[in-house]
């Protein structure tokens, strides 16, 4: 088990930035981890994706650990890494990026959705696996395809709220990933950041409930 997969069982919330950019993506990044978040992903078809993930890397070492999202082929992969992402999370499962990965000791989360996709992802080499798009399929969805395949950790992405993120947990999910419910745009566009920091450590405390 790799640190970073320790770090997601622990921690169990991966916030998704998508659309966000310079100052206003780094103070809403500050707001979730004052909130508690410890895993973050740029998504890289993000506007300054590359720029940054290499920022947060030094701006926020030792307090949070910086992903690359939306990790579609290896040429994403290899400019997310070269600017410093410690994970790859894709919506899609490619066995050359899982294989890039591993070259380069980086975690690689992919996105599958089916039975054989998740066990195919297992055998060559994810140690977790992003199901996605978790908001259409629900969670009993997830509760039926987590009962067989258990020994695979799973993130559900999509559809989380503060009232259905047990739910998720019970099903059998190992993580979520979530980005709106974490990152209101209205809030973050008026710089009530504060909301964002409260919003999170609510999100933080639901998870650490759930064993």
């Amino acid at each position: 088990m790799s640190k970073l997969l320790d770090m997601l069982l622990e921690h169990k919330i991966v916030a998704i930035f998508r659309g966000f950019k310079g100052a206003e993506a780094d103070a809403a990044a500050l707001a979730l981890i004052e909130g508690g978040i410890r895993l973050m992903e740029v998504t890289m078809n993000t506007e300054e994706a590359a720029e940054t993930i290499y920022r947060w890397r030094e701006k926020f070492e030792g307090r949070a650990v910086i992903g690359a999202g939306t990790v579609r082929d290896v040429k994403m992969a290899q400019e997310a890494v070269a600017a410093g992402a410690s994970f790859l999370i894709s919506p899609n499962l490619d066995e050359e990026v899982i294989a890039f990965g591993a070259s380069h000791g980086i975690s690689v989360w992919p996105g599958v959705m089916t039975p054989t996709e998740i066990v195919r992802a297992r055998k060559v080499g994810a140690e977790a696996v992003k199901i996605f798009p978790m908001a259409s399929l629900g969670v009993g969805y997830l509760a039926e395809i987590c009962a067989p395949l258990d020994n695979i950790p799973m993130i559900a992405t999509g559809g989380v709220d503060l009232e259905n993120i047990k739910d998720y947990f019970a099903a059998g999910a190992c993580a979520v990933g979530m980005g709106s419910k974490l990152l209101n745009k209205e809030w973050i566009r008026e710089g009530r950041y504060e909301l964002l920091t409260d919003q999170a450590s609510q999100f933080v405390k639901a998870a650490a409930d759930c064993k």
